[in-house]
């Protein structure tokens, strides 16, 4: 779908399930980020406490592997977004773009995380900051 182009409707209709994707990746991304710091933290510890001539190769293998478990499961999550042709800007907060025709000129319509549905657009080019309301005809 890398050239998927949604209606207003299309898009909105999306909007459940992407949510819940996004929560699992909010969620993950965050499981990931404590766990990583963590690990970070004992190998620090272990590095001040051990002797030198102690093998730590192994000491930490369980939680890497886990670590790397969780990427890969990150980065499936992230592919589906890019599968249903949409753009995940942001993960947190959660800021996904639709590739859209508006008044005849390419545009991304978009949605922010907290919004029940989409309400604005964009240029390609002028990015979130650029954000404009919805025209009153696009469906």
């Amino acid at each position: 779908m890398a050239n998927k182009i949604f209606t207003l409707s299309e898009a909105n209709a999306l909007l459940p399930q992407l949510t819940e994707d996004l929560l699992t990746l909010q969620t993950l991304s965050k499981q990931f980020e404590e766990q990583y710091l963590e690990l970070l933290r004992k190998k620090k510890i272990l590095d001040q406490t051990s002797s030198p001539h102690i093998n730590q190769k192994d000491a930490f293998f369980d939680e890497e592997v886990k670590l790397d478990f969780m990427r890969a499961e990150a980065d499936l999550l992230v592919e589906n977004f890019k599968r249903k042709g949409v753009l995940l800007k942001t993960i947190n907060p959660g800021l996904i773009d639709f590739p859209a025709v508006i008044d005849g000129k390419d545009a991304l319509i978009c949605w922010q995380q907290g919004e029940e549905q989409i309400s604005h657009y964009h240029g390609w080019n002028d990015g979130f900051v650029g954000r404009k309301s919805l025209p009153d005809d696009i469906v």
